[in-house]
């Protein structure tokens, strides 16, 4: 039986996701979205998709949403950085993985693009950009989230290289733009940054691209890319200053003056971790989110740039659409819940 849909799509409610499934659907491609029962998809479910139910957890779920498709492209994952969360991230972003490969392999879909993430890369300590060749150890992996994508990359090289799964992966960067719904991390900075809730900023950086040059670059994956390479999907390299400062002048706002050392934050994590365990929400500040502060994120995209024509247009470009988008949704109206505890946590997906 030839298969009748082009691609099934996994995390097509999330933020990266629905960009992934706007530009599949731009392209006239049939698309199948799995997604978590309860998941927020109302807004897409008018574009074309067939949108079904399943969980990475539960096989049975996995293998019928796999069956007479074509292609799969895998961008859900768990992004959570408390230590309290440290067991499902993993059970989601390593057993997950594993279990939808395998039910991909049994369906004898023909080609698959993994998205990880370049918090499997290692920053260069000289400040450089860091490369597909950077590849992080798993015992310097920062953090349950870290661990668990250094894991289910390698999980999906084995595969590709034991099994002879026909995979490309994809490290997106810093991804920001319309839609953030939930929001990430690096949103929720965005909205505190544009309300004027960050007075002070630790001295980091990080690579910044809008998330349908992402999406756009997992197209090109899907078409053009070498199986078991891996392609950093990035756009420009920007101190952490100066994202806030573009954030603020945006919106009319002075930017933070103060800078702090990463060390500063660690009493906030500490009791925002306590917090966690004791509410059940995501705190703001986290270990691992502290702990990255003191490294640099800068990553190049040249790889993609050369064997796929990725290009990602410039950073600002993102930021203002990202500030429009959570102004028009009423992000911006809200004051936001610590706010001064905004500013420690930092968007190293």
């Amino acid at each position: 039986m030839n298969p009748s849909v082009d691609v099934l799509l996994t995390g097509a409610s999330g933020f990266v996701g629905s960009a992934v499934l706007r530009a599949l659907l731009r392209e006239g491609l049939q698309v199948r979205a799995l997604v978590r029962p309860k998941s927020r998809y109302q807004d897409l479910a008018s574009r074309g998709a067939q949108f079904v139910e399943g969980d990475l957890r539960e096989k049975s779920s996995l293998q019928s949403a796999c069956i007479g498709c074509r292609n799969l492209i895998h961008v859900a994952a768990d992004y959570r950085l408390a230590l309290r969360d440290g067991a499902g991230v993993h059970e989601t972003n390593i057993g997950g993985t594993r279990n939808l490969m395998e039910a991909a392999t049994r369906a004898a879909i023909e080609r698959i693009v993994y998205t990880s993430s370049v918090a499997t890369l290692e920053p260069r300590h000289d400040g450089a950009p860091a490369d597909e060749a950077d590849r992080l150890p798993l015992q310097r992996a920062i953090g349950a989230y870290k661990q668990s994508k250094v894991v289910a990359e390698q999980l999906v090289l084995d595969m590709i290289r034991q099994e002879g799964l026909p995979a490309v992966i994809v490290n997106p960067s810093t991804p920001v733009g319309p839609r953030d719904i939930r929001p990430t991390p690096t949103g929720k900075i965005i909205v505190a940054a544009a309300a004027g809730k960050i007075p002070a900023y630790v001295d980091t950086g990080l690579n910044v691209v809008h998330v349908d040059d992402v999406a756009s670059g997992h197209l090109s994956a899907l078409r053009r890319g070498r199986v078991g390479e891996r392609y950093i999907l990035g756009g420009e390299n920007i101190a952490f200053s100066q994202l806030l400062a573009e954030i603020a002048g945006s919106v009319g706002r002075k930017c933070p003056k103060f800078r702090i050392p990463w060390y500063a934050a660690v009493p906030a994590a500490i009791a925002g971790e306590a917090r966690s365990y004791l509410t059940g929400d995501e705190p703001l500040a986290t270990w691992a989110g502290v702990r990255l502060a003191r490294h640099r994120m800068f990553f190049t995209s040249a790889k993609a740039e050369q064997e796929l024509g990725y290009r990602a247009r410039p950073h600002r470009e993102a930021l203002i659409d990202a500030v429009a988008w959570f102004s028009d949704h009423g992000y911006l109206g809200a004051p936001a819940a610590e706010p001064k505890l905004g500013m420690f946590r930092l968007p190293f997906s």
